[in-house]
């Protein structure tokens, strides 16, 4: 998954989008990915760390289609603290987060 994060006014609640293609897999597959994303982010919500002054938009690679709950989560999770970290180093840019690779 590739994490797209920008500060916004701290006043303002948080707000989440997501991406999920059609190269994920079929409407079932892409909606399944989207629940568990819309999950991610509501537990995101709960933790006050990141309920205000922060825009996110997640989108999701075709590898999320095979990826259970936990592994969607592991990256969630590191994806976002990177993306935040980044975003309070140099708070003028949005922050990209893209996926690691392997080799």
């Amino acid at each position: 998954m590739v994490l797209y994060a920008a500060a916004v006014n701290p006043a303002q609640p948080a707000a989440f989008g997501f991406i999920v293609s059609k190269a994920v897999g079929n409407a079932v597959i892409r909606n399944r990915v989207k629940r568990r994303l819309r999950e991610l982010a509501a537990a995101s919500l709960r933790d006050k760390q990141y309920s205000q002054g922060l825009a996110v938009v997640v989108r999701a690679l075709p590898a999320a289609a095979d990826a259970d709950f936990d592994a969607l989560e592991h990256d969630y999770r590191k994806a976002l603290k990177t993306a935040v970290i980044k975003l309070t180093a140099k708070s003028v840019a949005p922050a990209r987060v893209a996926p690691e690779e392997k080799g």
